[in-house]
């Protein structure tokens, strides 16, 4: 099965601690993070993300472009985000998707429920993209402490050959 997070691009940044702050100095800057924060989810967790912006926030028409690539969609200049969200939960669900709705706008959650998508509350989000920091931290530092033998990597096959080689017992 596949799976798709739609993303409330604004309801998220002004429900996480972080980004809401950043927002109040740089909204540019809260978008940013917040995509490159949904990147890491997707790459981690195989999901098709995509993020959800209204456009009043922004000057000009609908845009669509791919950061990290996550899919970031400004709404049209009367289109809100929710109304977005909607249509894209409706022409991506079938038998082989299932579409999350990232948001806790309750109003747009009961239009999402209709469409057959389930809904991940921002503060749900936002404990998985923690978890998601934590595994990653811990790979990291897995990777960092298997130092290898050799600077090449080597099977153990051709480790022992070497090896033998080296002491002079070939």
């Amino acid at each position: 099965m596949n799976n798709v997070l739609l993303v409330d691009g604004y309801n998220i940044i002004g429900a996480w601690p972080e980004l809401r702050d950043l927002r109040d100095k740089d909204l540019s800057a809260a978008r940013d993070r917040l995509i490159e924060i949904m990147a890491e989810y997707q790459a981690f967790t195989g999901y098709r993300v995509i993020v959800i912006f209204d456009a009043h926030f922004v000057q000009g028409i609908e845009r669509k472009y791919k950061n990290y690539k996550v899919e970031v969609i400004f709404t049209r200049e009367n289109e809100t985000a929710d109304e977005r969200i909607e249509k894209l939960a409706i022409q991506l669900n079938n038998i082989k998707t299932q579409v999350y709705v990232a948001t806790s706008d309750f109003t747009e959650q009961w239009a999402i429920f209709g469409q057959g998508a389930l809904r991940k509350s921002a503060r749900e989000l936002y404990n998985e993209t923690q978890y998601i920091d934590k595994e990653i931290e811990k790979k990291v530092k897995k990777q960092i402490n298997k130092k290898p033998i050799s600077k090449i990597p080597l099977s153990e096959e051709v480790a022992e050959i070497f090896e033998k080689w080296r002491r002079g017992k070939l």
